[in-house]
């Protein structure tokens, strides 16, 4: 039976990358997909990986309809085996029961990839809509991970490498950035890190500060010894 499948985990942790994947797999065998995404990276109509790895996709915007586009596709002709949606948090929820009715109605596996919650620890309402919807939700088993090596389970926003708690649930931005002053940016944390706003660059500076540097030996060296 075809399925809703939605992979979720933070950003970093390779579901792109996964996306891609099944669609070489399948391709390989003789089927035929059809991709999707929204607000990728690498520009309106693509897929791609933090690897390297780009592929065209169908531009999913605000107002597109997933079910009407495949009926078109199918009426003219054309031949769709299963779905790819990647960024999926990024869809409205209306668009997800189309994915869904696009499983029931015409029988195609789909498989959504997507973060579940925003940098405010919120779930996105299009991943609130998969996980209410999808006959499976998978976790992605590749640990993403925060700057202290423990798991990270959380999406911090930065600017200028500090993190940020308020502003639009979605504004275009990826990891490794956002050291620039003034400049988004997207780190992982793990739960501990993000409920106290320390990111890489905040912990760099605060093991730098003057304040909590140990001092120095030479300084006591001049100090009368205290007996008791």
């Amino acid at each position: 039976m075809p399925e809703l499948v939605f992979f979720s985990g933070t950003m970093d942790c390779g579901k792109s990358t996964l996306a891609l994947q099944i669609e070489h797999n399948r391709s390989a065998r003789g089927l035929q997909g059809m991709i999707f995404t929204r607000d990728d990276r690498a520009g309106a109509g693509k897929l791609s990986s933090r690897l390297g790895l780009v592929t065209d996709a169908v531009e999913a915007a605000e107002g597109f309809d997933f079910y009407a586009y495949l009926v078109g596709h199918l009426s003219k002709g054309g031949r769709c085996d299963y779905v790819i949606a990647d960024e999926a948090q990024f869809l409205a929820p209306e668009q997800i029961d189309q994915l869904a009715r696009v499983v029931d109605d015409l029988e195609m596996d789909v498989f959504a990839f997507g973060i579940t919650t925003d940098f405010r620890s919120k779930l996105f309402p299009g991943s609130q809509r998969l996980v209410e919807l999808a006959d499976r939700v998978e976790v992605l088993q590749v640990e993403a991970l925060c700057w202290c090596g423990a798991r990270a389970t959380h999406n911090a926003r930065t600017v200028g490498g500090e993190m940020v708690v308020e502003g639009a649930q979605v504004v275009v931005g990826d990891v490794n950035a956002g050291d620039e002053v003034g400049e988004v940016g997207y780190e992982v944390l793990c739960r501990r890190h993000h409920r106290r706003r320390m990111t890489a660059a905040t912990a760099r500076a605060a093991a730098l500060s003057p304040d909590v540097l140990p001092v120095p030996a030479e300084e006591f060296s001049d100090r009368p010894t205290v007996r008791s």
